[in-house]
């Protein structure tokens, strides 16, 4: 089936009530402020070992990871900022962007002398960390995003189509004068409606987070993180030219917020992607089903390093250049005239495969199908990509670089390219195969 994105928050189908409320972080956790990037963030610190950051988002604070932090505490080095204008960090005036962010977490790592760490991330906090990830590849070991998309990728568009998602554009003065004295009000749409259950979400936290949002300029400082959400698409689809993230990533979603829309996403910005799905949850996932959520991460965290593993790839672009380059083969058109290069696994065997195709200009590839699920990105060109059973030009949609879309299994699709040449890397699941619905269109036919 297609990407449908705009309802993937759906808080419907309640489950049984699992409460949680904020947990003190262990004695031994010490707490300091640290200057960095014309900031102060609020660091909470603990444990010993490789280092692990963990990002916090919307509507609570690094409050939320107490749990986790005392568990990862026994064999690593945690590192629990809140972000800038959020919690007991500071409200500057600018730079909720994600990619200044970013600077942030490097300004308070920069200041703890930790070089390289692995990230876990919620809600916004996913989108900082991805931008440090893009940034500073070579310093993110591995990166776990939970239930939260990024700007500017993957199917960002129709996600921002949900009416859940109004907030997003809702700030300004006015809105600070209607909120101001009712954050409790404001916040408690947030954890009802994407709690899989509203009681999952316990009134001690309730408490507990609405007297750190009423603090002075924290409300502004939150809007201004939605406010910055145009800025972030930009920053990522300029990230996302440079090439897809290649650490290990696990792409996490509560079963009844994103689900398995966290893989779709990430698999649209990473080559290395693990999808896990935690039951009797919503949006919230510490605080709905704790258990699951620490118990899929740590062991993410605690797999086989990652210079034992095998299949791991970084590639440049002078790199990928420079691999062996074939015609329309397996998981292609079969156009004449397209070049494909293999840049991970085996379209022709069991197993997860990474393609890039080049088409050249002026090419129509009529309508086809393929027997496994695959997305892809536009890496360069316009490619005018549409679904039918017929190719149509006046049904394609003009995909331009860093654009997303999906090619569900068995489903229809076609496409054109213009006056330019285009490249687009391709993700699937092998053994891939290719049917013409145009069955005389097929270029692979006797006389074609």
């Amino acid at each position: 089936m297609r990407v449908f994105a705009a309802a993937v928050l759906s808080a419907s189908l309640f489950t049984a009530p699992m409460l949680s409320q904020v947990q003190p972080f262990p004695s031994s956790f010490k707490s300091q402020t640290i200057s960095t990037n014309g900031t102060q963030i609020y660091v909470r610190v603990g444990g010993r070992g490789p280092g692990v950051v963990l990002l916090h988002g919307y509507g609570e604070t690094g409050d939320m990871w107490a749990p986790l932090a005392a568990r990862l505490s026994r064999d690593h080095t945690v590192i629990v900022p809140d972000l800038r204008g959020m919690g007991l960090s500071s409200h500057p005036a600018g730079g909720y962007d994600k990619k200044t962010q970013a600077g942030d977490v490097a300004g308070v790592l920069a200041a703890l002398k930790i070089d390289q760490v692995d990230l876990v991330t919620h809600d916004i906090g996913n989108m900082v960390g991805y931008a440090f990830a893009a940034q500073w590849p070579d310093r993110v070991t591995r990166f776990a995003l939970l239930d939260a998309p990024l700007p500017g990728i993957g199917p960002w568009e129709e996600i921002l189509k949900s009416p859940l998602l109004w907030h997003f554009r809702f700030g300004g003065p006015d809105m600070e004068r209607l909120v101001a004295g009712r954050e409790r009000i404001y916040l408690d749409r947030f954890w009802n409606d994407f709690s899989a259950d509203p009681k999952n979400f316990a009134e001690a936290s309730r408490r507990h987070y609405a007297r750190l949002y009423a603090r002075p300029g924290a409300m502004h400082s939150g809007f201004e993180q939605f406010k910055a959400f145009d800025q972030d698409a930009i920053d990522n689809r300029t990230f996302l030219a440079r090439g897809l993230l290649t650490m290990p990533v696990l792409a996490v979603g509560g079963e009844k917020s994103f689900g398995p829309m966290m893989a779709v996403v990430m698999r649209a910005a990473a080559t290395n992607v693990q999808e896990v799905v935690i039951p009797k949850s919503g949006h919230w996932l510490m605080e709905e089903n704790p258990t699951a959520t620490m118990a899929a991460v740590e062991d993410f965290l605690r797999a086989a390093p990652a210079s034992s593993r095998q299949g791991e790839q970084r590639l440049t672009v002078g790199e990928i250049g420079a691999l062996a380059k074939g015609g329309a083969g397996a998981g292609t058109s079969g156009v004449a005239g397209i070049q494909t290069t293999t840049l991970s696994g085996d379209p022709t065997k069991a197993g997860p495969y990474t393609i890039e195709i080049r088409v050249p200009a002026h090419t129509r590839i009529a309508a086809h199908v393929h027997r496994d699920d695959r997305t892809a990105v536009v890496v360069s060109g316009t490619w005018h990509f549409g679904y039918g059973t017929k190719a149509d030009e006046t049904l394609t949609r003009a995909l331009e670089p860093g654009s997303f879309y999906t090619e569900p299994g068995n489903d229809p699709h076609f496409a054109l390219t213009g006056d330019e040449p285009v490249i687009v890397y391709i993700f699937g699941f092998g053994p891939t195969s290719t049917r013409y619905v145009e069955v005389a269109a097929d270029p692979r036919r006797p006389g074609q």
